[in-house]
Parts: C-alpha cells; sequence; structure tokens
C-alpha cells in the first residue's frame, strides 16, 4: 500500500531533508502539513502555530546544519514540525501524553533541541549567550533564534536584542509575524506592524516617490543619501536598525523559495540581522485559519469538520468561576480594573473585556509590567485584579514583593493553573506559589476548596486591604452549587470538615475533597485551612493539644510551603506533636494527565490513604516524633 507520506517517510533527520530538490521541499511540505492535522486531530495538542511555521522549519533545517549550528525556538507552540523533522515524527501522536513527547522543546528529549522553552521571549537572549559561547571557544557555527511578534511584545526579548547590538554579536533572529500570540496581539508594537505591512502604505510610498525623484537627478541623489532617515517614518525595519541590528524583510513566510534563499544569503552575513517573515497562523487549514484562537491548542478533533470530540462540560471550571466573579464585582464596583498579561481567554476574562472594555487591560507579555501598572492603579484609588497563571506569576516577582507587598498595595491575584497542569508539563505548572508568596509580610493567600469558596474568596480578596491570593487549580472542581452572592470570608479562619480522632488531617485547597476519603476511613478530623497566610492558630493549637498527629496536604511543594507554614508555628509556640508534612516532591512532574500526576505524586485519594495509613497506627506516631 502506498504511504500518503512518500517524501516525510523518508526524512529520519534534516540530513535527509537536505537532499531534496527545492521542488521536492514544496511537496514535503504539504505531506508535513498533512501529517500535522491528521495527527493532532487525533492526540490533541498545540495546532495553529506548528501549521503557521511549516515551510520556515524545512527552510531552517535544509540551509543550516542542524544540530551544530544552534536553532533555538521561542516558547515552543510552534515546534511540531521541528520535532517531525528531527526524527520524532513516528512518535508524534504521544505528545503530551505521560512518558511521551514533551510539549515543547526539551534539551533532554533530543540534540536538536539546543534549549529547553515554555515560557515566551526567551529565545533571543539564550541564543545570544550560545553565539557568544561559541566565539569564545572558536566554534565556527551560526546561532538562529525563532521569534513570534506576539513574544516580541515583552521586555525580556528587546533586553536581549539591545544587548546583542551593543556586541554585535553574529546571531540571525527571525521574526515570525502572525499577528497572533495566543490572545489576539496587544500593544504599540503589533499595531506598529500591522499599520505599516497593511494598505500597502510603504510601499506604495516608496516606490510613487522613486518615479517622481527619478525624474530629477540630483533630488534622487539627496534622496538616497537619506534613504534611512525617509525610512524612519514609515520602515517597519527602523526600530532594530535603531538597535544597530541589520533588518530583513518583510517577506512571505509560505513562500518557500524565497525563504530558502534569504536564509541562505544571510547565512553568509555576519553580526546582528534580523529577518522579518509574514505567516498565517493555522495555515492550510480553514477553520484554523478563521478562528485561530480556538485552534492555538486543541483537544481531539473531527479532521473534516473541525468539531472537537466529546460533550460539553456538565460543571463550571475555576477559570469559569472566575470569569463570572470578575463581571458581578465588576458590576457592583467601578474601581474594579481587570488585568492580564495576554492570556485573555486562558484567565477567563472574555466575557469582561466584552462587558467592561474601559476597565480591561490586556498588556501583552509582560508579566513584570503587569504588576507595576497594577501598583499605580492602587497607588491612586483603583481596585486592579490581575489574572495569571501561577508559573508566569514567577517572571514578576521582584514586583510582587518589593513594589506590591512591601507598599501594602490593594492588589488582588488571581492565581489560575496551580498545582500541577496536566499535559503541559513542569513548565506551565504552578507548584511553588505558596512557597514564594508565604514569605512575603503583606500577603494573604487562599486556597479554594471548591468553586463556591474560589467566589467567596475572591471577593474577600477584593474586599481586604492589602494584597491578596486567592490560587486554584486548572479544570474543575468537586462540583459544589455557586452562590451568586458576592461573600466574604473571615480572613484567617479555617473550617472544620469533619470530627475525628487522634489524626487531623490539615488540607489546604484541592486536598480537601481529595482527602475525605480518607478522612472517613481512618476517622480523622479534617480540616479545610482555606488560608495559607494567616493560618488559623487557633484552631492549630487546638488539634496539637486532642490529637496524636497532625498531618498536611498541599498541592504545592513540600519545601516551603503550607505545611512548612504549620511546622514553624508549632516550632516557635513549642508544640509538641508529630507533623508530617505531603505534598509535592522535591522534582519537577514531567507531563501527563493531571489525575496521573496527582496518583504519581500521591496526591489522589487512593495515594492519600496509602499515604496516611503508614502514620496512623499510635507507634507509628509516636516514632514520626523521634
Amino acid at each position: 500500500m502506498n504511504s500518503p507520506y512518500p517524501l516525510l517517510d523518508r526524512v529520519n533527520s534534516p540530513a535527509d531533508l537536505r537532499q531534496f530538490s527545492e521542488s521536492e521541499l514544496l511537496q514535503l511540505a504539504d505531506e508535513l502539513r498533512q501529517h500535522l492535522i491528521e495527527t493532532v486531530s487525533s492526540c490533541g495538542g498545540h495546532f495553529g502555530a506548528g501549521l503557521g511555521t511549516i515551510e520556515l522549519t524545512i527552510a531552517l533545517h535544509y540551509v543550516f546544519d542542524t544540530p551544530d549550528d544552534r536553532l533555538v525556538w521561542d516558547v515552543g507552540h510552534q515546534s511540531y514540525p521541528h520535532k517531525v523533522l528531527t526524527g520524532r515524527r513516528d512518535q508524534l501522536g504521544s505528545i503530551r501524553k505521560k512518558g511521551g513527547l514533551t510539549p515543547f522543546p526539551k534539551r533532554a528529549e533530543s540534540e536538536y533541541d539546543n534549549f529547553g522553552v515554555g515560557h515566551s521571549s526567551t529565545s533571543i537572549g539564550a541564543a545570544l549567550g550560545m553565539a557568544v559561547a561559541g566565539a569564545q571557544q572558536g566554534l565556527n557555527r551560526k546561532y538562529i533564534a525563532v521569534i513570534g511578534d506576539g513574544a516580541m511584545s515583552a521586555g525580556m526579548a528587546f533586553e536581549a536584542l539591545n544587548h546583542c547590538g551593543d556586541i554585535q554579536a553574529d546571531l540571525l533572529t527571525v521574526l515570525n509575524d502572525n499577528e497572533m500570540s495566543i490572545s489576539p496581539n496587544v500593544g504599540a508594537l503589533s499595531k506598529y506592524f500591522t499599520r505599516i505591512l497593511s494598505g500597502k502604505t510603504y510601499s506604495s510610498m516608496r516606490e510613487n516617490s522613486k518615479k517622481v525623484l527619478e525624474m530629477v537627478p540630483p533630488m534622487w541623489e539627496i534622496a538616497k543619501r537619506a534613504e534611512e532617515h525617509v525610512k524612519g517614518m514609515v520602515a517597519p525595519g527602523t526600530l532594530f536598525e535603531e538597535l544597530d541590528i541589520s533588518y530583513y524583510g518583510p517577506i512571505d513566510g509560505h513562500d518557500l523559495p524565497t525563504l530558502i534563499k534569504t536564509l541562505q544569503n544571510l547565512k553568509e552575513h555576519k553580526g546582528p540581522r534580523l529577518l522579518h517573515i509574514i505567516t498565517k497562523k493555522g495555515k492550510g487549514y480553514s477553520p484554523a485559519e478563521l478562528n485561530p484562537v480556538t485552534y492555538h491548542g486543541v483537544s481531539p478533533f473531527d479532521p473534516g469538520t473541525g468539531i472537537t470530540k466529546g460533550g460539553a462540560a456538565s460543571s463550571p471550571t475555576y477559570t469559569q468561576v472566575f470569569g463570572d466573579w470578575l463581571c458581578d464585582m465588576a458590576s457592583q464596583d467601578s474601581k474594579l480594573i481587570g488585568i492580564t498579561p495576554a492570556m485573555r481567554e486562558g484567565s477567563g476574562l472574555v466575557a469582561f473585556s466584552q462587558q467592561f472594555p474601559d476597565r480591561y487591560y490586556d498588556v501583552a507579555i509582560a508579566e513584570q509590567h503587569a504588576l507595576i501598572f497594577a501598583a499605580g492603579l492602587a497607588c491612586d484609588g483603583m481596585k486592579p485584579v490581575v489574572a495569571i497563571y501561577s508559573t508566569f506569576l514567577q517572571r514578576a516577582y521582584d514586583q510582587l514583593a518589593h513594589d506590591i507587598d512591601l507598599q501594602n498595595l490593594n492588589v488582588l491575584f488571581a492565581i489560575d493553573r496551580a498545582g500541577v497542569v496536566g499535559p503541559d508539563g513542569p513548565t506551565h505548572a504552578g507548584t511553588f506559589d505558596y512557597s514564594f508568596m508565604r514569605c512575603l509580610p503583606n500577603m494573604v493567600i487562599m486556597a479554594p476548596a471548591n468553586e463556591n469558596e474560589c467566589r467567596q474568596m475572591l471577593t474577600t480578596g477584593f474586599q481586604h486591604d492589602g494584597p491578596a491570593a486567592v490560587r486554584y487549580p486548572r479544570g474543575k472542581g468537586p462540583g459544589v452549587q455557586v452562590d451568586n452572592e458576592l461573600q466574604t470570608l473571615p480572613v484567617g479562619k479555617a473550617e472544620t470538615v469533619r470530627h475525628g480522632r487522634s489524626l487531623a488531617i490539615l488540607a489546604f485547597g484541592t486536598m480537601v475533597s481529595a482527602a475525605r476519603r480518607a478522612a472517613d476511613k481512618l476517622d480523622a478530623t479534617l480540616i479545610n485551612m482555606r488560608f495559607v497566610k494567616p493560618l488559623d492558630e487557633a484552631l492549630i493549637r487546638e488539634l496539637a493539644g486532642s490529637h496524636e498527629l497532625l498531618v498536611t496536604i498541599e498541592e504545592n511543594s513540600i519545601m516551603g510551603g503550607a505545611g512548612s507554614a504549620v511546622a514553624e508555628f508549632l516550632n516557635q509556640e513549642g508544640l509538641q506533636i508529630p507533623l508530617v508534612q505531603h505534598g509535592l516532591p522535591d522534582r519537577y512532574i514531567e507531563h501527563a494527565e493531571r489525575e496521573e500526576q496527582l496518583a504519581e505524586c500521591l496526591l489522589d485519594p487512593d495515594g492519600i490513604e496509602t499515604f496516611l495509613e503508614k502514620y496512623h497506627t499510635g507507634s507509628i506516631a509516636k516514632s514520626a516524633a523521634l
């Protein structure tokens, strides 16, 4: 039986790719695009970005001697074609699954993955470091960073470009401009590119001026000498030229022959240079072209219709609970301002952005600025709510500590994707936020056990005088009905879920429902702690006097987490009771389904029961105290 991919089946490495003629490469691009559609529609994963980089990926591996030449991808959403062409074609269907391919480039997975990524805007800085390392060692390599226009909205990318231009490093940056990141791009830079490239303003002005001035030779000579000044008013490359980086383009990123020729030319150049290409996210699959936000990351779907397989969710996710709360609270308090760093859809702000457009701010992929912006708003009387993933909040830790907490400003953090996050793996897991927030003196930290409690905590944090954070997981909760009222909770007060004997389980957030079965079986006291900071110290003191063993359970790193807070309190009070801390281990949890990750860490109901049974008997409890 003939294969539908006669050329692609022959590519086991980029060396095979380089044996093809350029005409064969056009067929290879078609085959690769169809393979991507067929595979991702079956297994799910990042989709639209990879379709947009088919030609670019082929051209880069065709022109450059990878892996010796260093190719660094930004974020990695667009790297599926790269994985296929570098020996992982038959494994693509395992991507994001336990034991399968990682969702992003990872150094341990392939020698072609020169830098592990997952967060935005790191490619230029990383590739620059490699270029300097190569120069220091006298190596004759080429260095290429591929970055999207969405990722170029982050200050870190421009810090790297500024450094690159300053030291005149031998680095090629490819700016893949598709006018999209995950949410539609925002910001002056994105609008600048769009404005210049649309309407043929630049090209028509340049050509018409040329025709007129050529008729007047002295004027034409003056115009040529002043070309950079003229270009500075209208050309998209001016910004990079001012950083002393040679700019080329823009060119069609789907025109494979032109891409190859351009890259071959630029390969021979030295110094910092930037190639600006224009691509279409979702290229070659019309539903993804028409709706790139929806098809950025997909569940398995019917490739013929584009319809996702499976039924609708029966209960709201925590993200949806937050989105509904935000709209409700904004309708009651005109000082509420909603802020997101380029994650409108992921963080649940779509409805808010539509209902309250004058109070909605997407600051682009700029987490540090998001927090500084919130701090400024709070200083002058507004009440900002920063919707951010836990893993992305790490990027703005200085602003969290120095600019918000130190000044005790009224900023609420709605922290999504806390704990393990499933197929996106450790780059996107929010496993450290208890630890890095808990040491900040003014911070109030809450963890809801269910959907309704999440809404109550958001209201509590919003009304609190000072910085507050509500951290919740990806996906749905236990299915508790959400009360539409905007009710608050007493700060620092826990809830006793069940009374028991001997063993007291202090559970935080998601672990309350996960520990319920074990508590019932072992006749243990179960506490919904609610607050990581401040702790309910009175209740802990009472439990220490009435039980033989305390166990803390959290979906956060054990080191420095909520259990550590309880241990510190017991130590300070001189309370002599055994304490066992259970949470995420001191290692990164690799990609798998969220349920699989929790089971691996003994944080699902079965695992918690197994873990607790080891400490249940009095003799083991006494030995734990030694």
